[in-house]
């Protein structure tokens, strides 16, 4: 593994990429028997490459990335990353994209939060939990 890399200090979250990066691919690796893609972003503070599993939610060859974190009154670390940072590569099965991230405002994030909550639907459940707006990027 390249040196200017830095794994999740969550154990499942890093047991998850290690996984992938051992198989070459996000096949068969899932979150509550829900498929996950693989992003490799740069660190807003640390400019060190960060590998983030995070649930699939693919439409028409993009993705959208989902900063629910659980629920929680604060985003995810990663949101910070991708604000900061927002050229990423999202690997899907074997295949890996070069794609731009963009936060979604409006219809645009109510269009992609109903494919996000199809996908994977806890992410309804973690809105209620917190009073913020889950951010919602779009992958292109």
């Amino acid at each position: 593994m390249a040196e200017n890399v830095e794994l999740s200090p969550t154990d499942w979250v890093r047991e998850q990429t290690e996984r992938i990066l051992r198989q070459g691919t996000t096949d068969g690796v899932e979150i509550f028997d829900k498929p996950v893609v693989l992003l490799t972003m740069t660190g807003a503070k640390s400019g060190k490459k960060r590998y983030v599993p995070l649930m699939r939610v693919e439409h028409d060859g993009r993705y959208a990335i989902v900063a629910s974190k659980g629920g929680a009154p604060e985003h995810p670390s990663w949101y910070f990353n991708v604000k900061a940072n927002p050229g990423l590569t999202v690997q899907d099965g074997e295949k890996v994209h070069n794609l731009t991230a963009r936060e979604l405002e409006g219809a645009e994030r109510e269009e992609w939060w109903r494919r996000a909550v199809e996908a994977y639907p806890p992410y309804a459940e973690y809105q209620t939990k917190t009073t913020r707006q889950i951010p919602v990027f779009v992958l292109e």
